[in-house]
């Protein structure tokens, strides 16, 4: 089975996903049922169907995640010497050849990606075009507009 890169943060988050799902929602959902199934006529009750539709979604996540943190390789970049090459979970900032528009975004697992963050998934062109390039260095990235240059000014590995 191929390992599932995620930051420090990310392991972090879903295990604490899992926890309230297990501790808190579980539960609930549980009382849901039983307090429905009181109601009577199962087949025309919705509180009861409701209930049994969320438990189901509420499994399906655990199994989810629980299948991901089983095989999750967690890369923490502030443990690694920065030698100002792009790698999985480093912050890069970069800069727009034609606007000098600057933009700055961490580089994450699909999990943790959320572009109103500016976390960007390792599988995105963006992060793909960036991996593996340096500070200084000129890359020319595949966007719906079609190709645009930028250029590195900053990685940090934080």
């Amino acid at each position: 089975m191929q390992k599932i890169p995620m930051t420090v943060q990310g392991e972090v988050l879903l295990r604490e996903e899992l926890v309230e799902l297990k501790t808190v929602k579980r539960p609930r959902i549980v009382a849901d049922i039983a307090e429905a199934r009181e109601h009577g006529d199962l087949k025309e009750n919705a509180e009861y169907h409701a209930a049994r539709e969320e438990q189901g979604f509420c499994e399906g996540r655990i199994q989810e995640i629980e299948a991901k943190l089983s095989n999750v390789q967690v890369i923490d970049v502030t443990k690694m010497p920065n030698n100002g090459k792009v790698i999985f979970g480093t912050t890069v900032t970069i800069v727009n050849i034609e606007t000098d528009d600057e933009v700055t975004y961490k580089i994450v697992g699909d999990d943790e990606a959320n572009i109103k963050k500016n976390l960007i998934s390792v599988n995105s062109p963006i992060a793909r075009g960036l991996i593996g390039k340096e500070v200084d260095d000129e890359v020319s990235i595949a966007t719906p507009k079609g190709n645009v240059g930028f250029e590195i000014i900053e990685v940090q590995y934080k």
